[in-house]
């Protein structure tokens, strides 16, 4: 199963002077599930890039979801076995991130 774990951007509240080990850290973990052949991908979200909506016609608005105006921060999916190990690394995540995680499966479809 993929899941996703991910944390808005206010949730992580490190100094700028902590910034460096905190990401060095995430950087890690990120390496070691890589290492480990779990992960499928990751980033932040570019919060200098706004939002574009784009309809069914093509059609495109500077605009979001109502309920994703504040998507933001960073997230990374991994392909487990189970939930159980999923929270393992949401876990190593947290950890490394300095603030809580959230976890998410995705649902299984065999066309993704």
């Amino acid at each position: 199963m993929k899941y996703l774990i991910s944390f808005p951007a206010p949730a992580m509240k490190v100094s700028a002077e902590e910034l460096p080990a905190v990401s060095e850290a995430s950087h890690h973990v990120i390496r070691e599930a890589k290492a480990a052949g779990v992960y499928v991908f990751g980033g932040g979200l570019n919060e200098g890039v706004a939002p574009l909506m784009v309809a069914a016609d093509g059609s495109s608005k500077g605009e979001t979801y109502p309920q994703t105006k504040e998507l933001s921060g960073g997230f990374c999916v991994l392909d487990l076995p189970s939930r159980e190990v999923a929270i393992h690394w949401a876990t190593k995540l947290a950890q490394a991130c300095r603030c809580s995680q959230e976890l998410r499966e995705f649902h299984f479809d065999p066309e993704s």
